[in-house]
């Protein structure tokens, strides 16, 4: 459970004694329209997404005890946890692991610099990362809602990789294998494109040729793309005999 921050009675005598928890106001963010600051005791307490404002059924006048508090609390941080990933994942398809090493770095702490509104000069200090028990979460919630599917990410990375420049099954292969996708997947995948190894042998060829005086360098370049020596030396001949 998080730490609560204990909201104190302005005018209670004892310090020691908390006034009952109330939400007295809910008030849109400034920054994100999407969020709302929900104010505890007249005090700023936290933000939440106004989805679960709705689902928490927040409202002013609302009483919270100590449990309840914390989960607010929480489930603030869940709110904005999600909607960095959100974004991550939004911004091009990404495999499951890359996902996972994202949701990772987020938890991390970091260093930041700080501009006092004051002077103006410039501070560093550490910003403590999300909580690291809040990371399957935000993971299932994206993959339950679609945004992370191994197989449809292999599909596009397949049909979408240097499509102009040309990629060997093999390069291709690998590059998915780095990416954490498994073999089945990868090998489901590559059995469903219409991507032909001389078709993109021969992008290759033509991008590469004139850049190799020594034609025996260009085989050597063209099999570390991961061509079969074989049709890379029937490839440079056909390409010869027809000049």
């Amino acid at each position: 459970m998080l730490e609560v921050h204990t909201i104190f009675d302005d005018n209670s005598t004892d310090a020691k004694a908390p006034v009952e928890y109330c939400v007295t106001d809910i008030k849109e963010a400034v920054r994100d329209r999407n969020r709302v600051n929900i104010y505890i005791n007249n005090k700023y307490y936290c933000s939440l997404d106004i989805s679960q404002v709705v689902d928490l059924h927040i409202k002013i006048g609302k009483k919270l005890d100590n449990d309840a508090l914390a989960g607010l609390k929480r489930a603030s941080e869940f709110g904005k946890f999600y909607a960095r990933a959100l974004e991550y994942v939004l911004m091009r398809p990404h495999s499951s692991k890359e996902v996972r090493d994202y949701l990772k770095r987020k938890t991390m702490s970091r260093r930041v610099r700080i501009k006092n509104s004051k002077t103006g000069e410039y501070s560093t200090c550490d910003k403590a990362g999300y909580d690291v028990s809040l990371v399957p979460l935000v993971y299932e919630r994206l993959e339950r809602r679609g945004y992370i599917d191994d197989r449809r990410f292999a599909r596009a990375w397949i049909e979408n990789r240097n499509i102009s420049r040309g990629s060997s099954i093999k390069k291709l292969r690998l590059e998915l294998c780095q990416k954490g996708v498994s073999a089945q997947i990868i090998d489901e995948a590559l059995s469903t494109t219409n991507r032909s190894e001389r078709d993109e042998l021969r992008k290759i060829i033509a991008r590469k040729a004139n850049k190799y005086s020594d034609r025996q360098k260009l085989v050597q370049y063209l099999v570390r793309q991961g061509f079969n020596y074989s049709d890379v030396v029937d490839e440079l001949s056909v390409e010869s005999s027809s000049v």
